[in-house]
């Protein structure tokens, strides 16, 4: 009876061992098998790498309004400007405006002194009462010449005088006759001689030619102005009211302009907001800047505000073809031209895999270009291969 519990002890640490060493045998075998699967995927990723999926830069397919422009730049300037000047010399006696007035045509500008215009005048219209004057006693004379011709007549008929008497008196009526012509022919020249000095009297006062702006003054009150030989200018008048553009066409772009063609241009200070106008004409001559040929295009647009002014410079685009709301696509998503004209243009599927199409397009302005078949709206073109590995790998454009 003793050794019952001494056997049963024995055989529980029989047991023991052997569930001890089946537990090692299977963790051994799990280890193996672990050992076994990562070495046979390191194989595979050296020896069989797998294929990532590619990736792509992408635009897509949008309608947009696309134009070709002839780009330029310009100054502005003033449609009409004029140099005011003066005809008579003289002392810049007052001058009436002052820089950046508004005048209008007719209104007194400037006053140069008028005594000695105004003498002159009056000289000349001395002169003209005395030749008048002359005139009147030379006329007196011819009505007695002719009273006494007849009376001579009167007398010859009775044979009361000789015709000496009458041929004497008949030549002292033409003489007289001649001499009234000659005053006649004085008091006319001296009308136009007076005529001449209350003119220039009138320059004294020096009027606006148009209606315009104060662009410039150029002699100031007190100095002396001489108009022996040229008009000095006193000041300049631009009219705002309407700009003329000039730009400067390249030689390479020149035969792709002419006059008709609707234009646009905006300035430094307001490069949001563009003025429209309609090319007037393209000067024949050219100028030679920096030895390259340029020609001056000029059109016009409508300044009421005066926000425009002489000499800005103009961001001007001379616009050669327009298409509005039309499927478009960047032109760098262009690849090889085949012969009947179609270029080849790779598209991303839903897998994300690109496939090769033919499309036709329409107007390019070297940065977009339309489609007129072979793509939809909202189809992704390839514009470029992204670099693999990268986060940045694959964007998309306008999307």
């Amino acid at each position: 009876m003793l050794c019952l519990p001494s056997c049963f002890i024995y055989l529980l640490e029989e047991n023991a061992m052997a569930w001890k060493f089946k537990r090692w045998s299977w963790l051994r075998i799990a280890m193996v098998l672990l050992l076994l699967a990562l070495l046979g995927w390191g194989v595979k990723a050296i020896f069989f790498p797998s294929k990532a999926a590619p990736q792509y830069t992408t635009a897509k397919v949008a309608k947009a309004d696309l134009e070709s422009a002839v780009l330029a730049t310009g100054t502005l300037q003033a449609f009409r400007k004029v140099d005011v000047g003066a005809q008579v010399s003289g002392q810049l006696q007052k001058l009436d405006v002052e820089l950046g007035d508004r005048v209008k045509k007719g209104q007194l500008l400037a006053t140069i002194d008028p005594e000695l215009a105004q003498n002159e005048a009056l000289n000349a219209e001395a002169s003209l009462e005395g030749l008048l004057a002359q005139r009147q006693s030379t006329l007196l004379q011819l009505e007695q010449a002719k009273i006494d011709l007849a009376r001579q007549h009167a007398m010859l008929s009775r044979e009361a005088t000789s015709k000496q008497a009458v041929e004497d008196a008949s030549l002292k009526q033409r003489t007289l006759q001649s001499d009234l012509a000659q005053r006649d022919a004085d008091i006319k020249k001296a009308k136009l001689t007076l005529d001449s000095f209350k003119t220039r009297l009138g320059y004294t006062r020096i009027l606006a030619p148009i209606d315009g702006e104060v662009a410039a003054i150029t002699t100031l009150e007190g100095q002396t102005v001489i108009a022996a030989q040229q008009a000095p200018n006193l000041l300049t008048l631009a009219d705002l009211d309407t700009i003329t553009v000039k730009a400067q066409i390249s030689e390479a772009d020149v035969m792709k302009v002419h006059a008709g063609q609707a234009v646009y241009f905006t300035t430094l200070g307001q490069p949001d907001k563009r003025y429209y106008g309609k090319l007037r004409a393209i000067q024949p001559t050219p100028e030679k800047v920096n030895n390259a040929i340029f020609y001056n295009a000029l059109f016009e647009v409508p300044n009421p505000t005066h926000a425009l002014r002489q000499d800005m410079t103009a961001q001007v685009a001379i616009v050669l073809e327009h298409a509005k709301s039309v499927l478009s696509i960047p032109t760098i998503a262009l690849g090889a031209k085949a012969k009947d004209g179609r270029y080849t243009v790779r598209v991303v599927g839903v897998d994300g895999i690109a496939v090769d199409r033919q499309v036709k397009t329409g107007l390019n302005n070297n940065v977009q270009v339309q489609v007129l078949d072979g793509l939809k709206e909202g189809d992704l073109v390839v514009t470029g291969d992204a670099a693999l590995g990268k986060s940045e790998a694959s964007v998309t454009v306008g999307g």
